[in-house]
């Protein structure tokens, strides 16, 4: 049986605010110490801590901004994270509890993007959305013990959505969008 990829190109990303965000760059410096690579090293080193509530393999920002002119892209969303995943792949991840305000709001972006036609990846979809920041891509299986008790040290984490954007980091694109 094939193992479908959870990888993704473009991603529509939802940023926390300063203290959340200076928070997990501690946690990624603390995990790259302990030899655990994070997203603070990966690609072009331009990753931000994020919620990705969809993706793609191309997301075009500009449709992507059209799509859902006139709604909150970035609302002041409160979050709580307060547990540790992992998926296929040695993916590990904070999440934040899937409040019904975060639920909603997911569904409610999905929504516009599918009227305008704007295809998204699978695991993204409402229903499947397993609501994550991720912090290593693959985290190696030596060190999988010392990475899940810094995440443990560090939770729980209190955040807010303060901004958005759409991210190919494959390609090294950025689209900044509107909060509001």
């Amino acid at each position: 049986m094939a193992v479908r990829s959870r990888t993704m190109a473009a991603a529509l990303e939802l940023y926390l605010d300063p203290v959340a965000t200076a928070r997990l760059r501690t946690l990624w410096n603390a995990l790259e110490a302990e030899g655990v690579p994070t997203l603070r090293d990966l690609t072009h080193r331009k990753h931000r801590p994020h919620l990705s509530i969809t993706s793609a393999d191309v997301l075009d920002g500009p449709a992507v901004e059209a799509a859902l002119r006139g709604m909150a892209i970035a609302p002041p969303i409160r979050l709580a994270f307060d547990h540790i995943g992992q998926f296929l792949g040695r993916v590990l991840w904070l999440g934040p509890v899937p409040t019904a305000e975060l639920l909603s709001h997911h569904a409610a972006v999905h929504g516009r993007l599918t009227a305008a036609g704007i295809e998204t990846g699978s695991f993204y979809q409402p229903g499947a959305w397993v609501p994550h920041c991720t912090l290593s891509m693959r985290v190696p299986l030596v060190r999988m013990t010392d990475a899940i008790r810094l995440c443990l040290d560090m939770l729980p984490l209190e955040a807010t959505i303060v901004g958005a954007a759409v991210a190919d980091h494959a390609r090294d694109l950025y689209h900044p969008l509107p909060a509001s």
